[in-house]
């Protein structure tokens, strides 16, 4: 469960937006390997785990798109009920707050979640990472 860095964009909420960035990024030679991209009234916030930050953000810039950078935390859950139920009170237990979560799986296995935290250190030591 390593400490990541993860872009943070604020765009637009309109047709093509992600289209532009996820482009920008192919481009470049840059894999999206975690997004999130939840909308507020007119704009949302992207979240995204690329293979190269240093290269992405340089193809965001190239296409006018400003990124800035947090901290995030990854982990490998077993996907069964509890699994995040579990890791969330470890987290409340240690007073870590969870800005941000999103996850993904493909079925049966390992599920993969990206926690934006208060703080990254004391999420890793709570988790037992």
């Amino acid at each position: 469960m390593p400490k990541v860095t993860q872009l943070v964009l604020t765009l637009q909420s309109k047709p093509g937006v992600l289209a532009t960035v996820c482009k920008a990024l192919a481009d470049a030679g840059v894999n999206i390997e975690a997004l999130c991209a939840p909308e507020a009234p007119g704009k949302g916030k992207m979240r995204l785990l690329v293979s190269d930050a240093a290269r992405a953000e340089a193809a965001l810039k190239a296409a006018k798109v400003r990124a800035g950078k947090e901290e995030a935390v990854t982990l490998a859950l077993e996907n069964r009920p509890g699994a995040m139920a579990d890791a969330a009170r470890k987290l409340a237990a240690a007073k870590v707050n969870i800005k941000c979560a999103y996850a993904t799986t493909t079925g049966p296995g390992q599920a993969t979640v990206v926690l934006t935290v208060s703080n990254a250190a004391k999420a890793l030591a709570a988790l037992g990472g």
